[in-house]
């Protein structure tokens, strides 16, 4: 079975250089391939979207996040595995079901989705932020207003979690609650906090993968997001700090420490929009 990056090679829509240097890439990052050469600049999701399609015949869908969809249609899909694995349920008909899909080599995504829904899967081709997108409006309920005001914390101890809580809220603060990564990335996409709080460790999905996924999409890129982790070594705040986190808060947690940066993160994300 070929891969993406031997197809795009083949097709000479890049180089076997320049698909060597995506997949040390993304050995490191974990992130998929489409999205590694995006990150390089050597081509974009739409660029990528027209050159599979007109290099082998597959569908291509835009614009359809202001489409109407049934839940019937919609109840096909879990949230959690559409998100996990961007994709989206867009029409059924008999035995098929249309559904956007950013690779449509991922043969094991396709043949997943055609366990889940007993359908015989047809791939349409879509950008990850219209995915994106549409995974937000239709199954979050999101609008596409500016966001909350609310701060979003991500911890898998209830405890740990309480106590962040109770620090803000005497603050004025609104808080919302997740024990997941998943959990806060639903959250994040459906209700956009002003700040994010995630513990580095947590099922489904930790800290560093909550934080590729927020960066991801268009909606949430722009929110802060603060790492908290009982690792506190120079090494560890490096590594959080040159991976995109605002700030790194080592546990035990302290309530006075919380609430002082958080507050200091919000004025530099209102000052300099971070």
């Amino acid at each position: 079975m070929k891969h993406l990056g031997d197809i795009l090679v083949e097709a000479q829509i890049i180089s076997l250089r320049t698909l060597e240097r995506a997949l040390e890439r993304q050995q490191t990052s974990k992130k998929r391939l489409g999205t590694v050469l995006e990150e390089m600049g050597v081509i974009s999701e739409e660029e990528l979207v027209e050159a599979l399609s007109k290099q082998f015949n597959f569908k291509t869908i835009k614009n359809f996040v202001s489409h109407s969809y049934a839940q019937e249609l919609l109840d096909l899909l879990p949230s959690d595995f559409a998100m996990k694995r961007l994709v989206f349920p867009l029409k059924q008909k008999d035995a098929l079901l249309a559904v956007a899909i950013t690779d449509p080599f991922d043969l094991e995504t396709i043949e997943m989705l055609s366990r889940i829904t007993g359908f015989q899967i047809i791939p349409v081709l879509a950008t990850r932020k219209e995915i994106l997108d549409a995974i937000s409006v239709h199954y979050l309920k999101s609008s596409s207003g500016e966001g909350g005001q609310a701060i979003l914390i991500a911890e898998d101890s209830a405890p740990v979690a309480t106590l962040i809580q109770m620090a803000l809220v005497k603050e004025g603060y609104l808080v919302l609650l997740a024990n997941d990564g998943l959990d806060a990335l639903k959250l994040a996409m459906a209700e956009r906090p002003k700040l994010i709080i995630t513990d580095a460790v947590m099922p489904r999905m930790d800290g560093y993968g909550l934080m590729r996924a927020i960066k991801a999409n268009p909606m949430t890129s722009g929110i802060p997001v603060i790492m908290l982790t009982s690792k506190s070594t120079t090494e560890d705040e490096r590594k959080a700090l040159e991976f995109g986190f605002a700030d790194f808060i080592s546990k035990p947690v302290q309530p006075l420490r919380i609430v002082s940066r958080v507050k200091h993160i919000l004025e530099l994300s209102q000052k300099y929009k971070l």
